[in-house]
Formats: structure tokens, sequence, C-alpha cells
């Protein structure tokens, strides 16, 4: 039982054997001292935090609740001061359960953490901790069971649910050599894996690393609550130093500040901001702490990567061309053929240009793949070759405005491939979204070469891009910023994304497909693939903080209201203390709304 909840059971026990001893044995002075006591216990416990928060810089917001207890008491007021009491301590602990009841979402992922792993030994299964599992090992994973460390199948054919994941609800199939995610849930059908990763390493785990960390940054919000402290606490000594002045009332000053409630100050933002971050786990985007929820509702920068940020980081063919006479459908169908047996990352492109013309693929023949040149051989009787202009021929051969693959056959110029990097489709209606939020200053900042770099970034509403850009120049671009730029905002999802992640003000990374450096230099990390998350967490963090503000504005201006009225003298002390809870429970529920996916 932590210290909170012994406080107030503490003050609900002596309550209660002070409301015995008034109200059973009619012995008000032992119950009255025993209120007292307790009272003055609390204030002074109070009083030592209250000067450990002011040594380090900051107005407590305790003074307010201490000079209400003590002067509820030291006007004869006890029951009144035993709820206020009562209201303090137990407003500590509703604040816990608030809190928790808002980091649900945000928790689920660490209730679901695989522990076990079915190992394959010698043809036997036997049961190990997952951190046991080292890379290579072989999983059998079972009907309905989470899979437990990233790793590839070798053996069986089931479809698995990635959902936790990257929030896709249609399940996938998996098969031989398909790579599989821990934390995936398994389908009807068992099937084996080779371990890629070990459990520290796998997704899952580095899913959980993030949300820990998210739940040890405390929301910078709660320390500007103490801006309202000040003016706050002022209006509530005026009024009652006014009201004692005018009715000659001590009375008038404890009826006052007992209604002077600073619990909307110190609950209602911190509660509002978790429940902006739990909103955001829900939604498939994990943020490290509060702290960036608030940046990212004053953005005046978003910058963005290009490959595999604003594009879908696979290339596809734009344009063909053929050359010397050569059959369209003969040069597409060889170059396809020798591009099977290619492990370059634009051989899936040509291959699939070919199948969706229902072009027949042959085998070739003396295959001879050159690194970072191209790949020959033999089809038909006919040497293909495939790859750079260089490579394939001495002819002059035609320039393309994407990544150019060329094609030759028995030495002769056949054709060449235009291949682009696509587009993702929501792109150029999340840069929309950014600007309808007033951020105007959108950049584009890429390794790629000027001109797929621009015509990407005109494509999708960016007037500012820059090309050819390496890691250390993506941190000059970021660093030379001025300040009416500030807070900057980074999107990417590669390595050499991280620095530049690291020292934007929020750096975002889409690192559904892993925890890579890109992930672990970001403030917020995008589970799905899907860059409309970015526009979405910008909503959220303006919904989010303008709940904050709407709360503590609330909680303050009722308080206000229920002063002046006392000041008159028509709220007793007993009945001011009592609605303290009410305003505080407006408070908190109202800022319980920043979970809601409907503001």
């Amino acid at each position: 039982m932590n210290s909170d909840k012994i406080k107030l059971y503490g003050t609900l026990t002596i309550g209660f054997i002070a409301a015995v001893l008034e109200f059973g044995f009619h012995l008000n002075g032992y119950a009255q001292l025993i209120i007292s006591i307790l009272g003055l216990l609390l204030a002074l416990i109070m009083f030592v935090d209250m000067v450990k928060v002011l040594k380090s810089g900051n107005f407590g917001i305790d003074l307010l609740a201490i000079t209400a207890i003590v002067a509820t008491i030291s006007l004869g007021q006890y029951w009144a001061g035993w709820i206020v009491l009562l209201m303090l301590t137990g407003g500590d602990t509703l604040e816990e359960y608030a809190a928790n009841k808002a980091k649900s979402e945000l928790k689920s992922l660490l209730d679901n953490t695989p522990s076990k792993a079915h190992m394959i030994d010698n043809g036997h299964i036997k049961d190990v901790d997952i951190d046991d599992v080292k890379i290579g090992d072989e999983l059998l994973i079972r009907p309905k069971e989470q899979v437990p460390v990233d790793g590839t199948v070798f053996d069986g054919q089931s479809e698995v649910d990635e959902s936790s994941l990257t929030g896709e609800s249609v399940p996938v199939n998996v098969a031989k050599g398909k790579y599989v995610m821990s934390g995936s849930i398994n389908g009807e059908n068992p099937f084996k894996i080779k371990a890629d990763k070990i459990a520290a390493d796998s997704e899952y785990q580095a899913i959980v690393k993030l949300v820990k960390e998210s739940e040890t940054h405390p929301a910078h919000f709660v320390r500007l609550a103490d801006r309202y402290a000040v003016p706050f606490t002022l209006i509530a000594y005026v009024i009652a130093g006014i009201a004692w002045y005018i009715s000659k009332d001590p009375i008038r000053i404890a009826q006052v500040l007992v209604v002077a409630s600073p619990c909307p100050l110190i609950l209602a933002a911190p509660i509002a901001f978790v429940s902006g971050m739990s909103r955001t786990s829900r939604n498939g985007i994990i943020i490290k702490s509060g702290t960036a929820l608030e940046k990212l509702n004053s953005a005046q920068t978003v910058a963005f990567d290009k490959t595999g940020t604003i594009t879908m980081g696979k290339l596809v063919v734009d344009q063909f061309k053929t050359a010397n006479g050569f059959k369209p459908e003969t040069v597409m169908s060889y170059a396809a053929s020798i591009e099977q047996n290619s492990s370059h990352v634009m051989a899936e492109a040509i291959i699939n240009y070919a199948k969706e013309r229902n072009l027949n693929l042959t085998n070739a023949e003396n295959l001879k793949e050159v690194t970072a040149e191209g790949i020959v051989g033999t089809i038909d009787g006919h040497v293909v070759k495939v790859g750079q202009g260089k490579f394939v021929t001495d002819e002059i051969v035609d320039d393309v405005k994407g990544s150019g693959v060329y094609i030759s056959i028995d030495g002769k110029y056949a054709g060449v491939y235009s291949l682009l990097d696509q587009i993702r489709p929501e792109s150029k209606s999340t840069i929309q979204k950014l600007k309808d939020f007033g951020i105007k200053n959108i950049l584009m900042i890429s390794g790629d070469k000027k001109e797929a770099t621009e015509m990407v970034a005109s494509e999708v509403g960016i007037t500012k891009a820059y090309p050819s850009s390496l890691p250390a120049d993506k941190v000059k671009i970021i660093n030379g910023l001025s300040k009416e730029y500030h807070p900057t905002v980074m999107v990417g999802d590669g390595v050499n994304d991280a620095p530049a992640l690291a020292l934007a003000d929020v750096g975002i990374a889409m690192g559904y497909k892993g925890a890579n450096a890109a992930s672990e230099s970001a403030d917020a990390v995008i589970l799905q693939d899907d860059l409309s998350k970015v526009s979405l967490v910008v909503k959220i963090a303006h919904d989010t903080m303008k709940v904050a503000r709407e709360a503590v504005l609330i909680g303050i201006f009722i308080c206000i209201g229920l002063m002046i009225i006392a000041a008159f003298g028509l709220i007793p002390t007993v009945i001011g203390a009592l609605l303290q809870e009410v305003v505080d429970t407006v408070a908190i529920l109202y800022a319980l709304r920043a979970r809601s996916d409907r503001l």
C-alpha cells in the first residue's frame, strides 16, 4: 500500500473515531482534539513538502490548502477541517485511480508480453523462458499462441493476427520463408520458425520498452499549472481578506478558503496529458512523454524524410522504353527472367511489371551478379545483361527521370526501365491537414537526387525540398532553423534519420518494422504503416492541450465563484469543504475527455 492510501485510510479511521466520540459518547472535546492533531500533523507534512518544492525553484500549490486547514482548525471549524483533510488525501488517491484508468490502453501491451517459447530440441518440444532463446533456435508456434521472438517460418502454414503491432485487422498469411514478428497471435494451424533475434531485440519487447519509457517521463504541462497557482492563491487571499474586513467575522476567512480548492491545478492537467497519451497508444502511436504532446501542439515546422516516409520505400516501374528495334515483350521477358535470380532491390519491380502483362519467364543459365553493376545470364542462347548503363553496353543510353535499369541483348542496347519510389496515397492529405493546423513550414529532406526529391515534394504539396542530404546535412538543416520556426518536428524511418530525430524538438519514427535506431531516437513511434498518423498525433496534441487548459480554468472559475458566494457568508465551512470534492470531480471528469476520439 502506498503512502497516499495510508494517509487516506488514516484520515478516514481517525474521522470515524472522532465521530463516535462526539455523536456516540458526546465527548466533543476529544473529537476536536483528535481532528486538530490530525489536521496539524498533515499540514506540517504538506508544509515540509512545499518547502522542498520551493527549493527546487517551483512555486508549490499546496500553500492554499495548508492555509485552509490551519484556518478552519484555529477557528474551531473542526469538521470542515477534517473534510478538507479528506479531500486532500482522497485527491491523491483519486489522481492515481484516474491516471491508471487513462493508462489502460497504454499498458495493454505489457499485460500480453510473451514469456515462454516451445523450443524444438532433437525432435522433442520443451518449454523455455524466451530470454533463453538464441538466434537460430527452432521454435514451435501452436494455434492461438503468441509468437515469442522475431523469426522466419521454415515449416507449416497459418494466419497470424498482427493488429496489436501494426493496427491491421486483416490476418496475415505466413508460410515457409515468411518473416513473423513477436507479439503476433497465431491462428488455427501450428508452424515452426527459426529465431532471427533474441527476445530483447524482438519487435514486441522493443514496443514494451517504449511503453515503459513513456510512463517515466512527466508531462511538462503539469509544471505549467504553477502559472495559475500564483494569481489563484492571491485572489483567494484577497477575497478572504475583504470578506473578513467587511464582516468583521474571522469565520469568513475559513469559509472562503475551504472552497478555494487547488486540486484542479494539481490533478486536471496531468490527467488530461495521460489521457492524451492513452489515446495516441490506442491509435497505434506511442508517445514517450507528455512534453512531446505539448510541443506538437505548438509546432511551427515539420520536416519529412522522403524514402519510406513520404514514399512507400518500394520501387515501381514508371516508364519502359525499347531501343534498336527490339520487341517490348521480348526485352521485358528476358529482363524479368534474369532478375528472378537477383537480390537487388529493383528486381521485384521489374518482375512484377512483367507478370502484370502475363509474360512468360524462363530459367536463365550461366548467371553472374556483379556488385553495384548488374547481373548477366544466358536465355535461349542470348547473352542478357541487366543493370547500369555502362555495365550492359558501350552504346549511348537514354536518360530517365527516375532510377534507370538498362538491358542489353547480345551486346546491343535493348531498352531501359525508369523506376520511381511509390508515393504513399495518404501523403498529400497528411501534408494538407498539417497546413490546416497552422504549420506552414513543411520541409522534405532526402538523400535522393534532386530530380526525384523535387518531383515527390511537388506532388504531395511540399514547397521546400533538400535533396542529396546525408545524416549530417539533415542535422544541419534542422539546427539551422530560426527561432520562429520552433518547435520543430522531424519524421523519418531509417538509421540515417536517427540524428535528426534526436535533434528535433519532437522526433516521430515510422517504426512499425521494428525497434531500429530511428525508433530509439524518436519522441514518438508510429506502429502502423500509415503516414496519416502524423497529422492524427498533431490533432490529438491540439485536443489534449485544449482539454487540459479548459479543465484547469473550469475548476478555477468554479472555485472563484464559490469564494465570492462564501464571502457573503452563504456557504458554511462544512458545506464549502464538501463542495471542494464536487469541483475536483468536475475538473477530473473533464480532463478525462482527452481520452476520447470524438473531440
